[in-house]
C-alpha cells in the first residue's frame, strides 16, 4: 500500500464558528489530494460539534458549533486528522469517469470566437484544445456544486466578461483565467460559454445533487448542433467500465 505525501499546512480562523485550513507546499497536487484526504477525514471522524468541511483547490473550510466544541479543539482535531493521513495508506477509490457531449458555438457557445481571437488561434483549434485532455474534478462550486476543473492548455489565461450575463443556461460549458467548469443550472455568471451539454446536470430529486465528486475525471466530446435534442432529457452518469476478462 503506497504511501500519500501530506502538505504542509496553515490554520486560521474564519469568523467564530469556522477554520480554515491551507495546505501550503509548492506541489499544487500534494495541496489538493491533502485538503480533500483531510475533510473527507473530518467528515468521517464523528468529532462532536463539527458540522462540516468544505474542501476548495488548496484549502479546506472546517465548519463548527461554538457551543458544542471550542476552536482550540477543532484544530487539535485538525492537528489529528493530518496525523491519521501521514500513516495511512492510499485508500482514495478510483475515479470515475463521465462523458459529456458538447455542441462548441453559435447560440449554444456565444463566447467561442472571442476566446479565440483572445488566443490567437482559429474556432477548431479552441475546441480541440478543450476536448483533447481529461478533466479532474477539483471541487464544487457555485451555483449547484458546479465542477470546478483546471482549464485547457490555452496559450494564455482567458479573461472573465466584462458584463457578466444576468443568465447563464444550464450545461454551459465554460472557460475563465485557467479554469473550466460546467453550470448545472442557469444562474448568471462572467465566464466565457464556449458550448453547452444537452444532458442534465443537477437532479434535485437526486441526493447528492449532482453525480461527480472530486477527484472524477470528465472528458468533453464534440458533437453536432443537429444531435443535441437527442440527448435532451438524459442526466450525466458515470461511464461503465468494461468487464475484465
Amino acid at each position: 500500500m503506497s504511501v500519500l505525501a501530506v502538505a504542509p499546512t496553515e490554520v486560521h480562523e474564519s469568523g467564530d464558528s469556522a477554520l480554515r485550513v491551507v495546505a501550503i507546499s509548492e506541489a499544487r497536487e500534494d495541496n489538493w489530494l491533502t485538503v480533500h484526504r483531510l475533510a473527507d477525514w473530518l467528515e468521517s471522524c464523528g468529532a462532536e460539534g463539527l458540522q462540516g468541511a468544505v474542501p476548495t483547490y488548496d484549502s479546506v473550510l472546517v465548519e463548527f458549533d461554538p457551543i458544542l466544541v471550542s476552536a482550540r479543539q477543532v484544530r487539535a482535531f485538525v492537528k489529528l486528522g493530518l496525523l491519521e493521513l501521514g500513516h495511512a495508506g492510499d485508500v482514495t477509490q478510483a475515479p470515475r469517469e463521465f462523458d459529456v457531449p458538447v455542441v462548441y458555438g453559435g447560440d449554444y457557445g456565444p463566447d467561442l470566437e472571442r476566446v479565440a481571437q483572445h488566443q490567437g488561434i482559429d474556432l477548431e483549434e479552441v475546441i480541440r484544445l478543450h476536448t483533447e485532455k481529461t478533466y479532474t474534478v477539483r471541487c464544487l462550486g457555485a451555483p449547484a456544486g458546479s465542477p470546478m476543473m483546471d482549464g485547457p492548455a490555452f496559450p494564455k489565461p482567458v479573461p472573465r466578461l466584462k458584463d457578466p450575463r444576468l443568465s447563464v443556461p444550464a450545461g454551459a460549458v465554460a472557460v475563465a483565467g485557467r479554469q473550466a467548469v460546467i453550470a448545472p443550472a442557469a444562474a448568471p455568471g462572467g465566464w466565457c460559454v464556449i458550448g453547452q451539454t444537452p444532458l442534465s446536470v443537477l437532479n434535485i430529486r437526486r441526493e447528492p445533487l449532482v453525480p461527480y465528486k472530486p477527484g472524477d475525471i470528465l472528458r468533453f466530446r464534440q458533437i453536432r448542433s443537429e444531435d443535441f435534442h437527442e440527448f435532451v432529457g438524459m442526466e450525466l452518469e458515470p461511464m461503465e467500465l468494461e468487464p475484465l476478462p
